[in-house]
């Protein structure tokens, strides 16, 4: 998996576009665009792109989300196709030249002009394909299961232009329905790296987002919401916390108190994922934990489900196994909360296991 540096990646790369040579309009190029659900789409051969330096790794599986980012570049006036594909070189240029990435390292990118642009290569075809996606690098922890969506501009004091975010709103949609996505899935890079990334206003709009993709695609656009843990709690949260860090390799004991072993295993876990390094168990840390998890599964992050279930009152062994029986209390706590009742704990049915 590359590398992704989040606080550095968005800083530097203003430096690289203001290359006046990564800038040069691009003329004419021989290569196909999608117009994927009313979103026309240019793929890397018609904004001339270089080859990637490896082959780019096609994984045989449906993404879990989508990622949203802001470029960290001026907020040209430059509205045209031309500036879209110039942005889409430099972008590529300093990512596999400076940062040392195979290619692009997101999927998607979209102009302040609403041009979209195929980041990495292969994305494109994966999409239209409905059941693959490639790894990329625009989210560390996240580069195998979520779509990443740049935006031009730099939104910490100022929104994106409203045909941008009209494009963005676009995109999610055929995205959602493509790969068959909720639209609480949708969320901002902050939500998983310490970075500002998507800026302040443009993660401000995301709720909006969520219910604008809800409107066309249908389905709850309620994002999950986390507990906040720390050193001195001591409750079935905390129980759960610690099964999930002990499915990512922590050797501490589930106990259900919040101790220094605890707390050792979230900063090393924080350090791991670019998340900010505090000890505290909130937004980040839960969001990069809690991964699905459904029938067939096994470990310690099924234990914990199956003891939150039976402490709700759906009563399930908690043996590690994800069987039928535990597919199907699942199936039963999420239409007792409303969720929709596919037997798989997503990140919204663990949140509101924790609730």
């Amino acid at each position: 998996m590359s590398p992704v540096r989040p606080l550095r990646r968005r800083s530097l790369l203003t430096g690289a576009l203001s290359l006046g040579a990564a800038l040069t309009a691009l003329g004419a190029a021989p290569g196909r665009s999608w117009a994927a659900e009313g979103v026309p789409v240019s793929g890397c051969d018609v904004w001339g792109a270089r080859p990637p330096k490896s082959p780019v790794k096609v994984l045989a599986a449906r993404p879990q989300k989508i990622i949203v980012h802001h470029t960290a570049t001026a907020n040209t006036v430059q509205y045209g196709q031309d500036r879209a594909f110039a942005l889409a070189r430099a972008m590529q240029t300093y990512q596999m030249d400076t940062e040392g990435w195979i290619d692009t390292g997101q999927h998607f990118t979209i102009s302040r002009g609403a041009f979209v642009t195929e980041g990495r290569h292969e994305s494109l075809a994966a999409l239209d394909s409905g059941a693959r996606m490639v790894e990329a690098a625009h989210c560390t922890g996240q580069n195998t299961v979520a779509i990443g969506i740049e935006n031009e501009g730099t939104y910490i004091s100022e929104e994106p232009r409203p045909e941008q975010y009209a494009r963005l709103v676009d995109l999610c949609v055929r995205i959602c329905l493509q790969y068959g996505l909720r639209p609480y899935q949708i969320y901002g890079h902050r939500d998983f790296n310490n970075t500002q990334c998507p800026g302040d206003r443009l993660y401000a709009l995301l709720p909006q987002l969520r219910a604008d993709v809800a409107a066309r695609t249908g389905g709850d656009p309620t994002a999950p919401a986390w507990p906040v843990l720390r050193v001195g709690d001591a409750n079935e949260r905390v129980r759960v916390l610690q099964c999930l860090l002990v499915q990512r390799g922590a050797a501490i004991t589930p106990d259900g108190s919040f101790g220094p072993a605890t707390d050792g295993a979230v900063r090393a876990f924080q350090q791991q994922i670019g998340a900010g390094v505090d000890g505290i168990a909130g937004n980040q840390t839960w969001n990069q934990l809690c991964a699905p998890v459904g029938e067939g599964a096994g470990g310690e992050a099924v234990r914990a489900v199956q003891s939150r279930l039976s402490g709700l009152g759906f009563a399930t062994t908690a043996d590690g196994v994800f069987g039928p029986g535990t597919a199907e209390r699942t199936r039963e706590f999420q239409e007792s909360r409303g969720l929709p009742r596919d037997g798989v704990v997503d990140a919204l049915t663990w949140s509101r296991l924790l609730s």
